[in-house]
């Protein structure tokens, strides 16, 4: 299995189908220039298993940040799987992917916040796997 960051906006665009299969609110149009000015202005990364041409079975996007309460920390924004290539083990490698760089930077952890439901049963049982450990309650507020 290979795991390429995404570099290019090709590469951006093959990652789109996996990313809007969590993310059914925006479009390609509407992600594209959000990646785009991430990748430019914050440390954000795409990262995606590339299985040759057409679109990315999986993706995940992070960014690095220092945190008070966690130091330098690696956070998860992304993570998901076209539904018909779930069960191949792509979201865990990327997972790994993502962890070992992190201990690369010496980074002190990575973090991710995941929605509730029954849908999400089996990424929370994926971190869960991984040590990730249930650490907080993320509270948010729609302006």
């Amino acid at each position: 299995m290979t795991i390429r960051l995404a570099e290019t906006e090709a590469d951006l665009l093959r990652c789109l189908p996996a990313l809007l299969a969590l993310r059914p609110h925006l479009t390609n149009e509407t992600a594209l220039p959000i990646l785009i000015e991430q990748r430019a202005n914050e440390s954000y990364d795409v990262a995606f298993v590339d299985t040759g041409d057409g679109p990315a079975p999986a993706v995940i996007t992070y960014r690095r940040q220092t945190m008070l309460f966690s130091g330098k920390t690696v956070y998860i924004d992304d993570l998901s799987t076209l539904p018909e290539a779930r069960g191949h083990g792509y979201a865990g490698a990327l997972l790994d992917f993502v962890i070992e760089k992190a201990r690369e930077w010496g980074f002190q952890t990575v973090s991710l916040d995941s929605g509730h439901g029954p849908d999400r049963a089996n990424a929370h049982r994926l971190y869960l796997n991984k040590r990730f450990r249930i650490s907080s309650h993320h509270f948010s507020l729609t302006l």
